[in-house]
């Protein structure tokens, strides 16, 4: 590592996984099976960039590290990450980040309805310790996965606040990153997390971080199964499109009130 006075850093990217398996159907862009992981992997570290996760990547940055920095990041916590994507993680030389929603731990994800039972069960208890002790950084994904920004004030303190607690608690770890769920964020909802006691939090996004930005917004990059390691590293160099994150960001107050006024309903939409 090379660590100087003062940061001259000018992107940061970040990689956004969930399952590592191979899935049919509407849904299959959220897992990548265990050999096109390692392929991803492989060819990053052998495109010159060092794998980290994210909270050591942020805090790399600001030392002044001027390695090729990419932070890892996996979200929600299927057990597949500890029997497959740890040991690909090993094998490549790389760390991460995982997310998890404590409420939801040893059960299927809920949130993904009918598309659950292919995903398998999230880590348990037990699990979710063994991944941490892999040297994976283990983070806050709230205490149940259902978008933060239309939930009244004091269940959004209870979500993010409660979920910290329990993992600091159950994992004798400090827990400093969070990720929202679904990505939907907010200033009210930036502002709960950061009270909580985290020091960042991730969204979507689909394009690099740069310096000046929110460190409670970064954004992700999002691997797919169709994506081989070049594939990968010239969508990690390149940045992403442009125009879908500006797109999404024009959407988000005309979406807010539409998802608020289906929870008011009885319906989480996402």
């Amino acid at each position: 590592m090379t660590v100087v006075a003062s940061s001259a850093w000018q992107s940061l990217p970040a990689l956004m996984y969930h399952s590592v398996s191979a899935v049919a159907g509407p849904l299959r862009d959220l897992a990548v099976p265990p050999g096109r992981l390692e392929e991803q992997l492989s060819a990053l570290t052998m495109a010159g960039y060092r794998l980290v996760g994210l909270t050591e990547a942020l805090d790399l940055l600001d030392e002044g590290c001027t390695d090729k920095l990419l932070a890892v990041t996996f979200d929600d916590g299927y057990r597949n990450f500890l029997t497959a994507g740890v040991p690909v993680l090993a094998r490549t030389g790389a760390s991460a980040t995982l997310y998890t929603s404590v409420g939801h731990l040893g059960r299927p994800a809920q949130w993904l309805g009918r598309w659950a039972p292919d995903f398998g069960k999230l880590l348990t208890w037990d699990e979710l310790a063994e991944v941490a002790d892999a040297g994976v950084e283990i983070a806050n994904h709230s205490l149940v996965h259902h978008p933060l920004d239309v939930l009244p004030a004091a269940q959004l303190r209870e979500e993010v606040t409660r979920s910290k607690d329990e993992l600091e608690q159950r994992l004798g770890r400090r827990v400093r990153g969070f990720a929202y769920p679904h990505g939907y964020n907010g200033t009210k909802v930036r502002a709960a997390v950061l009270a909580a006691g985290h020091d960042n939090a991730t969204e979507v996004g689909r394009r690099l971080h740069t310096p000046g930005e929110k460190r409670f917004a970064v954004p992700r990059l999002q691997p797919t199964p169709d994506l081989t390691g070049d594939d990968l590293v010239a969508l990690v160099a390149g940045g992403g499109s442009a125009l879908v994150p500006k797109l999404k960001q024009l959407a988000q107050p005309g979406w807010r009130t539409v998802r608020r006024a289906a929870r008011v309903a009885g319906r989480n939409l996402t």
